[in-house]
């Protein structure tokens, strides 16, 4: 049974307030209705497309700059960052990312996504990845929208920053990879010789 305009709407204004990355794709699915009435209610509402959503939330809850590299260079779009301590990005899987025969994301856009973040992560100008362990855990496929999270985990023996992400597709992990990011030595802040000359 279809519930009326005025209700959908106020269920519809929890949902994104609850899960603001939600695309209209799933709330047309889940409120039974089609994706156009999911946008006309939006409009009445005057709640943002998920695209201005994901700006506003990054330009809100997050003003730190990545040092490591260029914005536009990170694969995804950034929208929390803590230096040194955590980050998370979302990329949409479209038609670029997939191969054409079975609509699969190609792995490389996966681990592209978890080690530009890994980067980004790091508080230092110079971070390059030394070495990585990674498992893929499912398919990922065109439409689908991967949320990876950075933890930085601390700092290995021989000096290297240990950066945690796990990749997700809603709540199912499809991705983890433990990267080992080197940086330079007037910032490890840990080295005694640092700034000898």
């Amino acid at each position: 049974m279809k519930i009326n305009k005025v209700k959908r709407q106020q269920l519809l204004k929890e949902t994104i307030d609850k899960t603001p990355f939600i695309t209209d794709e799933k709330l047309a699915e889940k409120f039974d209705v089609s994706i156009q009435t999911i946008r006309l209610d939006r409009m009445e509402l005057s709640i943002p497309e998920l695209r201005e959503r994901i700006k506003s939330v990054a330009t809100t809850q997050w003003n730190e700059t990545v040092k490591a590299l260029p914005l536009d260079e990170v694969i995804g779009e950034i929208i929390d960052l803590e230096l040194d301590k955590r980050a998370i990005s979302i990329l949409v899987i479209n038609k670029e990312h997939v191969f054409s025969r079975n609509k699969i994301a190609r792995g490389h856009h996966l681990f592209a996504q978890a080690n530009s973040l890994a980067v980004a992560v790091i508080n230092d100008e110079l971070a390059l990845t030394a070495k990585s362990e990674l498992k893929f855990m499912r398919q990922v496929k065109e439409g689908e929208r991967v949320v990876a999270k950075a933890i930085v985990e601390g700092i290995d023996s021989k000096g290297l920053t240990i950066v945690r992400v796990n990749s997700f597709v809603e709540n199912e992990k499809v991705f983890t990879g433990l990267f080992f990011m080197y940086r330079s030595n007037d910032h490890k802040g840990d080295n005694p010789n640092a700034n000898s000359n």
